[in-house]
């Protein structure tokens, strides 16, 4: 059997309703759209949030969500992870090198005891260290 042969099964489709073709098709005059208003007129398109004029359930619920432009930096302590402190430059791609960082991770922040002491080794401007 060929994707060329398929068809649907029987009795599951059936041919659309040909409205406004005269009284005795059940569905003249009118176009089974009812008398007068809005709806029966040709053009009419309903907006997405209308609710029949009560105020928008988008206008009634409040404002939620906030997205901070600000980057917080990814942590990663060197007490833990002592491949970091070893490091004898400390860039974003020597510690990729020995800890598994996700490619989206822009800014990290060295925290720890020895975290100071690595101050002196840090060549990147986007890794940051804890205390002055």
């Amino acid at each position: 059997m060929g994707i060329e042969n398929l068809t649907p099964a029987e009795g599951s489709t059936s041919s659309r309703k040909r409205v406004g073709r005269g009284q005795g098709s059940g569905t003249g005059k009118t176009a089974a759209r009812g008398q007068k208003g809005q709806k029966s007129r040709s053009g009419y398109k309903q907006k997405r949030n209308f609710i029949g004029g009560q105020l928008p359930l988008a206008k009634i619920l409040p404002k939620i969500g906030f997205n901070s432009k600000n980057v917080k930096p990814y942590v990663i302590n060197v007490e833990k992870i002592k491949a970091v402190a070893e490091l004898d430059e400390i860039t974003m791609e020597s510690i990729r090198g020995v800890h598994k960082i996700a490619a989206s991770v822009e800014k990290v922040k060295l925290v720890g005891a020895s975290a100071k002491d690595l101050a002196s080794k840090i060549k990147d401007d986007n890794i940051t260290t804890t205390g002055k």
